[in-house]
């Protein structure tokens, strides 16, 4: 089969390519720069030199399917710069998937989605997408989401999945771990309410299963959870993430209202002052760190067959194992 990733530089998109490489399909991926097009030769695909800015349908041409992994996850940014990618950047590639005659387009997309604020307990795919959140990367995943699931033709022979991970980890992860252990290397790192929030999580191999799932099933137009076993708190899965780099994360830790009016002094400097790089803590920051989000799989397992192959010890094996955390 011939695919066509955006993110491929990425964890995710660059885990697919190797895996879908590996098993024989041809991979072209999008890339914006010279340093792209050698991370993603790397890999074993062909760069696309294109950005969602400017994809258009002759850069998919000959492609069956996409997989769009491409966001912006910064946790701060110019205030349109979530819209712009997010939104702007998924309906772009739909448009040009659709032109080029691609059948599946597949989207990794985020509980975020669904987060105005509140904790999330045992949620299912039923929970409604958050139009209205105050946080941007919330918002425009929602947004995102919803312009996926209604460019779903059927009879117009173009399929669309989505596939929503939670708390994505493991070894190549290049946001989450290095994050943590930056942090707490500056002697900076505090947990909020203690860290007690329980947690849904995804491990990249995990992922990757679904997404080879999703290649040819998948109910169109549907979005599923994809999970490992069981759930367990922040603290628990981040200290033990922490602990493969053998490093150990101090125990001070703040009320979920201190940090948030924290928070938004940081952001109302940063903003208002211009200051250059980011705020110390943003809103969205402190309130991943307080809210629980619990979700369910049975839907993902029912319709896709999917099951976590990796267990969350193994997992952790597997990053100490890798090198990374000392890299990081």
């Amino acid at each position: 089969m011939n695919i066509f990733i955006t993110g491929a530089s990425g964890f995710v998109g660059g885990a697919a390519a190797r895996r879908l490489i590996a098993a024989g399909h041809v991979v072209k991926a999008m890339s914006r720069s010279q340093r792209g097009d050698a991370t993603i030769r790397a890999l074993g695909a062909v760069p696309v030199r294109c950005s969602l800015n400017d994809v258009i349908a002759e850069h998919l041409a000959g492609c069956a399917t996409v997989i769009h992994a491409a966001a912006f996850v910064e946790p701060w940014g110019e205030p349109d710069a979530w819209d712009k990618v997010n939104v702007g950047g998924t309906q772009r590639m739909l448009l040009a998937a659709r032109r080029a005659g691609v059948q599946r387009f597949i989207h990794i997309g985020t509980e975020a989605a669904l987060v105005l604020g509140q904790d999330l307990i045992d949620a299912d795919e039923s929970y409604p997408l958050a139009f209205g959140s105050p946080y941007p990367y919330c918002r425009t995943k929602a947004l995102a989401e919803q312009a996926v699931k209604d460019a779903n033709d059927t009879r117009g022979d173009f399929t669309t999945i989505v596939l929503r991970p939670r708390f994505i980890w493991g070894p190549g992860d290049q946001t989450l771990l290095p994050i943590i252990l930056k942090t707490a290397a500056a002697g900076k790192w505090v947990w909020i309410n203690g860290g007690r929030a329980q947690t849904s999580t995804t491990y990249i191999d995990n992922l990757v299963d679904a997404i080879e799932l999703a290649l040819t099933r998948g109910s169109p137009g549907q979005a599923y959870f994809i999970l490992d076993e069981g759930t367990r708190s922040l603290r628990e899965m981040i200290e033990a993430m922490a602990a493969s780099a053998q490093v150990r994360l101090p125990g001070m830790s703040i009320p979920y209202g201190l940090a948030a009016v924290v928070a938004w002094l940081c952001e109302a400097l940063w903003r208002g002052l211009s200051l250059k790089g980011e705020p110390p803590l943003t809103r969205h920051a402190a309130m991943v760190m307080a809210r629980s989000c619990t979700l369910r799989g049975d839907k993902a397992r029912a319709d896709l067959g999917y099951v976590p192959r990796v267990s969350v010890a193994q997992g952790l094996q597997a990053l100490a194992a890798s090198g990374q955390c000392r890299k990081a």
